[in-house]
């Protein structure tokens, strides 16, 4: 059981060396509250091991932080112009951002 494990690790590894990682903010506009962007975005993140965190906004808009590597970023990204079934995206604001490190993907409330 532990091969796996560690097989898994090691590519971890290998991916952080070969990509570098980044950070950025999205600020995603439409109707993106009430229809589980939250939640599904954080299942996204995590299958790419992303980290960071995401929120509803007063404005009623989703902002979110999130840090990987470069590819998985830009899969993350891609997912959050579209988003779940029921939201309705109409812009996906992205913003670099220095380098974060978090230790998980997050739902803030």
């Amino acid at each position: 059981m532990e091969a796996p494990i560690i097989r898994r690790k090691f590519l971890k590894y290998v991916i952080l060396y070969l990509y570098p990682m980044k950070t950025v903010r999205l600020k995603i506009t439409g109707k993106v509250q009430g229809v589980f962007f939250r939640a599904s975005a954080k299942d996204i993140a995590e299958r790419y091991m992303i980290s960071g965190w995401i929120r509803n906004t007063t404005d009623d808009k989703v902002e979110a932080i999130v840090t990987g590597n470069e590819p998985d970023v830009e899969r993350f990204i891609e997912w959050c112009k579209d988003g779940p079934e029921k939201a309705v995206v109409m812009q996906v604001e992205i913003i670099d951002e220095p380098l974060q490190v978090f230790e998980r993907f997050n739902i803030l409330r």
